[in-house]
């Protein structure tokens, strides 16, 4: 119930911040959050652990608009 962020694209914003590298966003799931949060959450780990990622994070930069 509630309010459910989504950005104009449908797409989340997952990615470091501009203002600060320990800072990671990751927002805009939508109705779609509890099914996209275990992958988004490897995304993240490894965005903090430095690791690659499993897939190309560019479309969902939070500096996209």
């Amino acid at each position: 119930m509630g309010f459910r962020p989504s950005l104009p694209d449908s797409l989340p914003a997952i990615g470091r911040s501009k203002a600060s590298g320990r800072v990671v966003y990751s927002f805009g799931h939508g109705h779609l959050g509890l099914t996209q949060s275990a992958g988004t959450a490897r995304l993240v780990a490894d965005l903090l652990t430095d690791r690659e990622n499993a897939i190309d994070l560019a479309p969902f930069s939070p500096h996209r608009f």
